[in-house]
């Protein structure tokens, strides 16, 4: 896998001072790789993540994919932080276990306005995956 374009530590430097609301170390969302085009992104359990079930959420399966996808797309790309979503489809496949979630996000078609791309989620220790997003990002043309 070839470099990103912008490292995972710049990454998250960045979001945390442009999104402070989203990337503020508290909410558990932890930035773990960034390579060309490809990204994963770790959301850390806690109770609040819970709905009735004992599931974790679906909203909090999309927000990682959109993160994932969002850093793999940067890291393609460089800093571009008004890149947004434009698509989020998401497939919930199974039950989550009530530990941390890692996303893989993967770039399949980068162009010069939109990027592609897909996000499997798995419950941190298990392979089968819990879910499973396809996303398209436009990009600004000022890039």
């Amino acid at each position: 896998m070839q470099a990103a374009t912008i490292t995972a530590e710049e990454l998250e430097r960045r979001l945390s001072a442009e999104f402070p609301e989203m990337f503020n170390g508290t909410n558990g969302v932890v930035i773990e790789a960034a390579a060309q085009g490809a990204s994963r992104v770790r959301q850390v359990f806690h109770k609040g993540l819970l709905r009735p079930g004992g599931t974790i959420a679906g909203p909090t399966m999309m927000m990682l994919s959109d993160v994932a996808m969002y850093v793999a797309v940067l890291s393609a790309i460089g800093w571009v932080p008004l890149a947004v979503t434009n698509q989020l489809n998401i497939h919930f496949l199974r039950k989550p276990d009530p530990v941390d979630l890692i996303a893989d996000g993967r770039i399949l078609k980068l162009g010069k306005r939109l990027a592609v791309g897909e996000v499997t989620i798995r419950s941190e220790g298990v392979s089968e995956p819990v879910s499973h997003a396809t996303l398209t990002y436009s990009i600004p043309s000022s890039r």
